[in-house]
């Protein structure tokens, strides 16, 4: 099983560890991509302070955030599943799985990046601030630009077993499941169940406890039609559209009426 994830805005600090080395991260084959967004927003930051906050979207509040984009090669590097943080993360809790748990998210979590594509949760990475929605002056936007090496990535990491698409919609541009590897992805939609839209808080928070909850159950769901009946028995209210013809995804609604 393999899991998208969306990252979260806000990051935790870098700390002090080593910094950087982008030969040690998952899925090389995004190295030259990585390498020329990572050379593109450094310049940009350390050029511009104004221009960058433009760029990249900042209020005067998040004026800091250029400064820290300046120093990534030098900043102390994490875990990416340390770095990344907010409701769906809050929800997940790596770090208070137990060994077991945390191993099935090392081998199936991949987080997806403005900056880095997509990065396994255990690849250590320094925080940063950079959108999938950026336009970045010389490789445009990072939604396009991703496309093509994630094509040729991607379905390679995809396997031959479920993938499970908890991305959000600027995520979901730099990578669209094709042919037989759609034909066993799930998309998941949470709504609040007396009014069936989707809220934000209930939307990532339930996203993150449907991982939490693959992960500690131990269950490996391998198609779309698994995941449902996985989830099921998780006591997941789940309500699923099976697509009308081959090459698409499922599309899966889960009901919740509140989060604790």
């Amino acid at each position: 099983m393999l899991v998208l994830l969306p990252p979260s805005e806000g990051k935790a600090a870098s700390g002090r560890g080593a910094p950087l080395k982008p030969e040690s991260l998952s899925l090389q084959g995004l190295a030259p991509a990585r390498a020329a967004v990572l050379d593109e927003l450094v310049e940009l930051c350390s050029a511009d302070e104004e221009k960058a906050r433009h760029v990249l979207g900042l209020s005067e509040g998040l004026r800091g955030e250029v400064a820290k984009n300046a120093g990534l090669r030098t900043a102390g590097a994490r875990p990416a599943g340390e770095i990344y943080t907010g409701v769906l993360y809050d929800a997940l809790g790596l770090a208070s799985l137990d060994a077991a748990a945390k191993k099935r998210a090392a081998r199936s979590l991949l987080v997806f990046s403005g900056l880095w594509g997509a990065v396994r949760v255990t690849d250590r990475i320094p925080s940063y601030r950079c959108s999938m929605g950026v336009k970045l002056p010389g490789l445009g936007a990072l939604g396009a630009y991703w496309r093509a090496p994630m094509a040729e990535v991607l379905p390679e990491a995809a396997g031959d077993g479920l993938v499970l698409d908890l991305r959000s919609a600027a995520y979901a541009a730099a990578w669209k499941p094709k042919g037989e590897v759609a034909e066993r992805t799930a998309t998941v939609r949470v709504l609040h169940a007396p009014t069936r839209k989707v809220v934000s808080h209930f939307n990532k928070a339930t996203k993150g406890r449907i991982v939490r909850s693959l992960l500690t159950s131990g269950v490996a769901p391998a198609s779309p039609a698994e995941l449902v009946e996985a989830l099921r028995e998780l006591s997941y209210e789940v309500e699923v559209e099976a697509p009308a013809k081959g090459g698409r995804a499922w599309s899966l609604d889960v009901l919740v009426d509140e989060v604790h």
